[in-house]
């Protein structure tokens, strides 16, 4: 496994959000998906700043600003969900956010999801294939996800990993700004 040598992370300490309403911010996030709320602010400007817990130590939080812009779908963030269409978002935005969930748990969150009117993606079977998902599983599935939107549009998943990495899983070169690829990462 690699490992660090530069800085010791222990996971996300939180990530900050922006909210358009932060009551229905906080029924979502501790009524749907069960997060308690653990911080509040009021903040200079008439605004506020949220936190909740999303376990192992791990928050998200929001911000609510009086007068923010509106979102944006496909500029701010994706635009559509994972296996319903273009998920381009811009540089620097931010696409979804992954939260980590049991692999044994992860159909009856999806259904639990759906109980409660929660509009969901298609379970994705993430491998390695052309089209980077597959119907079933099998073993190159590395990950499985579920895509939804909380109620300011923000993408995001519950995902179980399936498999552990090692240096086969390091095989493309990262491109740049122009599309090109360098040599291979490893």
């Amino acid at each position: 496994m690699a490992e660090n040598t530069e800085f010791d992370f222990r996971g996300i300490n939180h990530i900050a959000l922006v909210s358009s309403d932060m009551e229905r911010t906080v029924d979502f996030y501790t009524n749907v998906l069960g997060m308690p709320l653990i911080k509040t602010l009021e903040i200079p400007g008439g605004g506020q700043h949220f936190f909740f817990d999303c376990g192992n130590g791990d928050s998200v939080a929001f911000f609510w600003f009086p007068g923010a812009p509106p979102h944006a779908p496909g500029i701010a963030a994706a635009g559509e969900m994972p296996g319903g269409g273009n998920i381009v978002s811009a540089h620097g935005s931010m696409n979804h956010l992954a939260f980590d969930v049991p692999a044994e748990l992860f159909d009856d969150y999806v259904d639990k999801l759906k109980a409660k009117g929660v509009e969901t993606s298609m379970v994705l079977n993430h491998d390695d294939s052309e089209r980077t998902v597959a119907a079933e599983m099998h073993d190159g599935v590395f990950v499985r996800s579920v895509y939804f939107r909380d109620p300011d549009g923000v993408l995001l998943e519950f995902a179980c990993w399936t498999k552990t990495f090692g240096p086969d899983d390091i095989l493309h070169a990262p491109a740049n700004a122009n599309g090109e690829r360098a040599q291979a990462v490893g």
